[in-house]
């Protein structure tokens, strides 16, 4: 079975402190999905070398065993409330892809 991933990518944060309450919630929601998170930068130390369109702001990686598990995580109660409390200057570019087996 092929896994699923949720790809995030914000291309203009204007308060990026604003994301704590987000994160505090959209963690717990992600694990509780089953959601592992494999990479998460710059935020959090990692590096990010940009190409073609230049954006080095935060990207997030997260894995689940499967896509339709990454679907479910996403619609959760817990998750759609954490939604709620990402601020209002997070322009982000959110997908949910499948992987190949």
């Amino acid at each position: 079975m092929a896994k699923g991933y949720w790809v995030s990518v914000y291309p203009a944060m204007s308060d990026p402190e604003g994301l704590t309450a987000y994160d505090k919630l959209a963690g717990p929601a992600v694990q509780a999905g089953g959601g592992r998170v494999l990479s998460r930068s710059p935020s959090r130390g990692g590096r990010v070398v940009a190409h073609e369109a230049g954006i080095a702001q935060r990207v997030v990686l997260i894995e689940f065993d499967s896509f339709e598990q990454a679907v479910a995580a996403y619609e959760s109660e817990a998750y759609q409330k954490a939604l709620l409390a990402l601020p209002d200057g997070a322009e982000r570019d959110f997908r949910i892809v499948e992987g190949n087996d």
